[in-house]
């Protein structure tokens, strides 16, 4: 489970910085990716990438801005030709459907797999046996969602010697002790699941914003997080700039991620007037004064979500 940012400018594209766009890699849990808004030039970004589009599962789209959003067509177009058949969902804000169907049927693009765009207004959105995925509405121009993805507990470890020791080998009583179930041993007694299977790990919980003034929101999406991803446009010398354009401030979001009890925080959606790294890290510098886990999102490296517990 690991985070990839293939853009972290606000606004507009820079030369040193692309427009926002997060993957949540989800290879080892089931070999997919999700990808967080999807700015003009993703597609680019991905083949710049270990990722492929052909395991792309989910899209979320936090609200309906250009910067978040103009790279959608060209990249739904794109995944057939990358092996991608299998289907692909897409979640965000009313009209979100318009906009995809509209390009698409203006450039009689044909799409081969199946696609579907599911619009909400928030709240849950969807669960599997392994994922919990809900949504909430922040403070911004326009409407935009932030997004909490509960990964569910993971059984522990099955004790081998102790199996071994019972006559059981790997095989389906295996899976029935994961599972929680009871299993008859070949001298007819009852082994308990709980007899072999070790403490459960406990799953993590990313939360993803779009952007947003500091509102109670975002603090209940990132609630005992442990990865925030929040926005900051601007150093908190431009509070009042990021309040009347309804952005954050880096301090605003290391706040944020404090009163939320996250565990760590990034750092993105970086105004296009800090161009270099050492303008960047007055950024990170600040946030850190607040919350000392934070980190500037920097495109192109993976980050490893950690388990905690």
């Amino acid at each position: 489970m690991e985070l990839y940012f293939m853009g972290t400018n606000a606004g507009v594209p820079s030369l040193e910085r692309n427009v926002t766009s997060l993957a949540l890699r989800l290879f080892d849990e089931r070999r997919t990716f999700w990808l967080f808004d999807c700015g003009e030039a993703t597609q680019h970004q991905i083949l710049r990438s270990p990722l492929k589009l052909s395991k792309l599962e989910y899209i979320f789209i936090t609200h309906l801005h250009g910067d978040h959003l103009f790279g959608l067509p060209g990249l739904i177009s794109s995944r057939a030709y990358q092996g991608g058949n299998t289907p692909l969902t897409l979640f965000g804000p009313p009209g979100l459907k318009k906009f995809i169907m509209t390009a698409l049927e203006i450039s009689e693009s044909r799409i081969s797999y199946s696609l579907e765009v599911v619009e909400h207004e928030g709240g849950f959105l969807f669960e599997d046996e392994s994922f919990c995925v809900e949504s909430a509405l922040l403070d911004h121009r326009i409407d935009s969602f932030g997004y909490r993805i509960t990964e569910k507990d993971q059984p522990g470890k099955l004790d081998i010697e102790m199996l071994a020791r019972h006559g059981i080998k790997p095989g389906p009583m295996y899976g029935k002790l994961k599972r929680g179930e009871s299993i008859n041993l070949p001298d007819g007694s009852l082994l308990h699941s709980t007899d072999v299977l070790g403490n459960s790990k406990p799953g993590r919980i990313v939360t993803i914003l779009g952007d947003t003034r500091p509102c109670e929101a975002a603090v209940q999406l990132a609630q005992d997080a442990d990865v925030l991803v929040h926005e900051s446009t601007f150093l908190h010398e431009l509070a009042e700039t990021a309040y009347t354009y309804h952005h954050s401030t880096a301090r605003q979001a290391a706040e944020a991620a404090k009163r939320a009890g996250a565990r760590q925080l990034f750092l993105t959606h970086f105004s296009s007037r800090y161009k270099y790294n050492d303008q960047l890290q007055q950024l990170e510098r600040e946030a850190r004064e607040v919350f000392p886990q934070s980190d500037l999102a920097r495109e192109h490296v993976m980050y490893p979500i950690l388990r905690h517990g």
